[in-house]
Parts: C-alpha cells; structure tokens; sequence
C-alpha cells in the first residue's frame, strides 16, 4: 500500500468528538473544523432538492406549536369569563362557539401532524436512498487498493445500517428543532405574560438541562460510533463463516465459528449497553426536567393564588403550558438520540465518500481509441507499498499485435502484478505501460477496461441465471450471440443440460456448478466482451486434467486474432504460446518458444522439469 494509502486510513481513525448540541462546529484543530463544516454544507445540500417539502414541513411545524401555544389560552379566556357568561342570556351558545374555535384549532393541528409524519418521512426516505446510491457508486470507482486494506463486512454496515437512520434524522431535525423551540417559546411567552416570577423560575432550571444534556450526549456518540463499527465487525464474521460454509462444515468447525462469532457478538453487545445506559440517564434527566417543571408551577402557584396575585384561570392555564412544555423535552430527547444514531451514521458515509481514488482519469485522459494490442513494460517498477519492498524492479518487455504471450516464473515474482498493471488497477512507481503506444495513465480507464479482459483464477460469478452471467461480458448481446460464445468456450453442452438451460439460476457465486463449469463461463463471458487484449491469470491452476484440457481448448480458441498474455503454473497451458517470458526477482530473464526454452537448459527448463516430475 502507498503511504498516502495510509495517511488516509489514520486521518480515518482519528477520534471524533461530539458533534452535538454544538452540531457541526468542532473544538480541535483547524482541519478537524474545516472538514466539520464543509460536511455541515454537505448534509444542508441534501435539502436542496426537496426545498418545497423542506418548507411545507417546517410551516406545518409552525402550526402544532402555534395551535398547541393557542390551545391554553383559549382555555384561559373561557375559564377567566365564566362569571359573565353565568349571567349571560346566550351563555351556552357562546361556549359553544369558544368550543368550535379550540375543536378548529385542533383539526388544523391535527392536519399539520399529519403531514409532518407523512410527508416528512418520505422527504427522509429520499435522502436516504440518495446518500445509500451515493455510497455504492462511490465504491465501485474506488482503486483496487482501498480494498486491499478495507473489510467489506465494514463497507456493508455503512452502505446498509448507517443509512437506515439518515432518513430519520433528516425528516425530523428540521421539523423536531422548529417545533420544539417554537413550543418551548411560546409557552414560555404564554407563562412570562400570566406570572413573570414563575416564568424566571422555570428559566432559571433550563441552563442545568441543557449542561446534562451536553455530558450524556458526550457518552452516546462514542458508544454509538463504537457500535456501528462492532456491527460491521459482526457482518464480516457472518459473510466470512456463510461464504465459506462449505469449508467450515468439511472440517467440522462450526463450533470454533460459533465462538468467534460470539466474541464480536458481545463486543457489540458491551457497545449497545454503554449506549443504552447513557440514553437511559439522559431520558431520565429530562423527564425530572419536565417532572420538576410541573412542580415548581403547582407549588409556586399555589402560593400566588393564596397571596392573591394569581387567579385560578390563570393556575390553569399556567397548567396547560407546563403540558405544552414537556413535547419540546420529549423531542429534544427523540433528537438527541437520531442526532447520534443518524450523525454519526452520516460521518461514517462522509467518510467514505471522501476517500478517493488511488486510480483516476488524469485531466487530460483521451479515449483509447481503436486498439492494434501492442504492449509495453518499460522500466517498470512497483512495490504495493511505497516503503516496502518492489515487487518488480525496472522490467521491461514488448508484446507485439495479437501475439500469444505466456508468463512463466516461480512463485511470488509479480506475475500476476504485470497482469494488474495493464488494465491500471494499480499504478506503477517507474516506468511504464503502454498500450499501442500510449502510458495507460493517460487513457480513459472506462475505454482502457472495455478494451482488455481479464480471466482470473479466482472465479466471481454473480448470483442469478448463467445467461446473465454471460451477458455481464456485454449487455445488449442478443441471444444467439451469447450461444456463439458458450459454444467457443466449450460451454454449451453443460449449460443446455442444466435444469433450465441458460435460464438455470446457478447460486450464490456459482456454487451449483463444478470448478470448470464456472470457468468456461468465465471464459464465454470474456468471449462475449470480444476484447482486443486478453489476460488469462493462473485460470487452470484449480481444475483437474479432464477440466484443464477442456479450458485450455477454450482459451486456444479464444487467442486467436487478439493479444494474449497468459500465466500458468502447469506448463501444458502454454506451449502452443507464441513466446514464453520467464520472470524471476532479476526481472525478465528468458525468452522464446517451450522448445527452445527446454533446449536452452536454462530457468524455464528447470521449471519444465521439475513439473513434469510432480
């Protein structure tokens, strides 16, 4: 890995500090507050499309907490005029009419409750599904080397769970803010106008709350952060024991994966009760907030009405606020907690969505254009670490159009580094590779891969049926066309007598196939690409013999008219090679037909030799 590989993954691992109530700003460093902010402008953008619905919600925000501030003193007017109305002719019409005005208030209330549930969750949902789009077409642009370091039961938690909350933390903090500062105003300003000294009272109460609230908030978003990494942990152990199920099984150790799987399961289970207990004691802080609010307004109340300075209309509409005041608590509470749940969700998405691609189009990349297939290493050096040892050290070749190239060597001498270097899925340290002339580097990489097919040892087949596998090679390939492939790659006699032809789903990677069923397709996938240049990287070295032969007559069918570079380790695959290029640690060291090679008596004899002893 590069350094700059591992810079990233350090900044990546710095701690965090709480976010909130502070949101976005950061007490640390310069860069720390610089990379808060511009993910503070990040997660306000993702309103922008949804600015009218952002808005018809916050106005239905306005409306609960105008209609709940309403609602008391109406009550207030009809208690404090019921003397009159007693000796009013139409006293009962009256409080009818006052009856009607609180039962329109609470309809209007009710509508606009309606709404904010309703049409703000779905404004959530679609920021949700965007940030979850963003995330997975981000990693598909990420280099061959972010996953060299990354764990993918990592990535899915943060592709999967992280975004499960951003829908809720993006519907209700807008509209759970405007509420409950707009509730908690107007209540406080309904009590302020009915008894000031009540109202400094309660006042006096908020800074305690609010300093309570900061301390466990502090708690949660580290339990909550740790556990969202736990979780992943967790994924990885699952997708790890389920992928391999077949090997855990064969070698009866389904105990020993039960057992690792335990050990992350109560990490995260130690996670969730650190969490758990910070949100129990932040609940319980401001339901005693709300608790103790209620009891400072009925007993300094009484009080009041004893002296005579408060009116029993007045007691309850003082009353009827303290109700209007716990919502506010309540949903502060609600955000807090998809504060942490959804925040630290979205940090961990940022994070991601910051890492950038080792692998990129320079700013001046030109499309390859029309390939002849001339390949050339010149001086190549690459290490997969820049402090670290080089794997290849200045090597340097040339393959001519349409030749059949076949890369011999022992093991671990960057065979199938050269083979990583020509479609650009890592970069060279010196040197360069060229294609019909031009550095790889300066090329569009999406004409660069539409132009080379990589065959790989280490077969991927997609869950699904085998025509669709086959047409992941070219999409718009008409049937016939993906028959003609199967057939030049020996496939479609097998694939005819699955269950459901071309139609028969083949499982999860391709297990209800055998070893060479699966790479025959891989090959009719190539075919089916139909590309210029052709890598075929240790694809035999699995099979047995009877599943070799039949590969090895589709690869053969497969070279002709296209550049070719093939490695093997069993020598049969490439003796019909046009050239055989033998790399060792000194680089290229021999070169030339298999019989002029084993004539030679040199490295590749000695390979021959001792293979065909084996």
């Amino acid at each position: 890995m590069h350094s700059n590989h591992l810079n990233r993954g350090k900044r990546a691992q710095r701690r965090r500090r709480p976010f909130f109530p502070r949101l976005f700003s950061s007490p640390g460093g310069s860069a720390e507050r610089r990379n808060a902010r511009l993910r503070a402008q990040r997660f306000i953008s993702y309103y922008r499309p949804h600015l009218p619905l952002l808005l018809a919600d916050l106005l239905s925000a306005v409306l609960i907490a105008a209609t709940a501030a309403a609602m008391p003193l109406i009550a207030n007017h009809i208690v404090g005029r019921l003397p009159d109305l007693a000796e009013a002719p139409d006293a009962l019409h009256q409080i009818l009419a006052l009856g009607g005005v609180m039962l329109g208030v609470f309809l209007v209330q009710a509508f606009a409750t309606y709404f904010v549930d309703y049409q703000g969750h779905v404004m959530g949902a679609k920021i949700e599904a965007q940030v979850r789009k963003e995330l997975f077409e981000h990693c598909q642009k990420l280099s061959f080397s972010f996953y060299d370091r990354q764990r993918t039961g990592q990535l899915m938690s943060r592709i999967s769970n992280d975004s499960l909350w951003l829908g809720e933390l993006f519907h209700h903090g807008p509209e759970d803010i405007a509420i409950s500062i707009l509730k908690f105003a107007g209540a406080m300003a309904v009590i302020a106008l009915i008894d000031p000294v009540i109202a400094l009272l309660i006042g006096l109460l908020i800074p305690f709350a609010v300093a309570y609230a900061m301390h466990f908030n502090g708690h949660m978003n580290v339990a909550l952060r740790t556990s969202k990494e736990r979780i992943g942990d967790i994924n990885e152990r699952v997708e790890d024991a389920l992928g391999g199920i077949r090997v855990v099984q064969s070698f009866a150790n389904e105990g020993d994966e039960l057992r690792r799987f335990q050990v992350e399961n109560q990490r995260f289970l130690d996670s969730r009760k650190a969490g758990y207990r910070s949100e129990a004691l932040l609940w319980v802080g401001m339901d005693g907030f709300s608790q103790l609010v209620t009891i400072v307004v009925i007993v300094f109340g009484a009080i009041r009405i004893v002296t005579a300075d408060l009116s029993a209309a007045d007691m309850l509409t003082l009353l009827l606020c303290v109700g209007v005041l716990v919502d506010p608590v309540r949903r502060l509470d609600n955000f807090i907690r998809l504060w942490q749940e959804g925040y630290t969700g979205f940090v961990r998405a940022m994070e991601l969505l910051e890492e950038e691609p080792d692998i990129a189009d320079r700013p001046a990349a030109r499309p390859l254009g029309k390939v002849v297939g001339a390949i050339g290493f010149n001086s190549v050096s690459f290490g997969y670490e820049d402090d670290g040892p080089l794997v290849l050290h200045k090597v340097s070749f040339a393959i001519e159009p349409g030749e059949f190239v076949a890369l011999v060597g022992p093991s671990g001498v960057g065979k199938s580094t050269v083979c990583s270097l020509v479609p650009r899925f890592y970069d060279v340290h010196s040197g360069s590779v060229t294609i019909d002339g031009q550095d790889v580097r300066d090329v569009c990489l999406a004409t660069l891969r539409l132009n080379v097919g990589v065959v790989q040892q280490d077969v991927y087949l997609f869950s699904g049926t085998v025509i669709d596998n086959l047409r992941y090679g070219r999409a718009k390939a008409t049937d016939e066309d993906v028959i003609a492939a199967a057939k030049a790659a020996n496939a479609h006699d097998f694939i005819v007598a699955l269950p459901q032809g071309y139609n028969t789903d083949i499982g999860q990677r391709g297990v209800k196939l055998s070893g060479g069923q699966k790479q025959r397709l891989t090959i009719a996938r190539a075919f089916l690409k139909n590309p210029p240049v052709l890598i075929f990287d240790e694809a035999t070295s699995a099979l047995d013999n009877e599943s070799e032969r039949t590969v090895q007559e589709a690869l053969l069918g497969l070279v002709k008219g296209r550049t070719t570079i093939v490695i093997a380790h069993r020598l049969s695959t490439v003796r019909h090679a046009d050239r055989i290029l033998v790399l060792t640690r000194d680089g290229i060291v021999e070169e030339g037909t298999h019989q002029a090679l084993v004539a030679a008596g040199g490295v590749y004899a000695g390979l021959h030799e001792m293979r065909a002893s084996i």
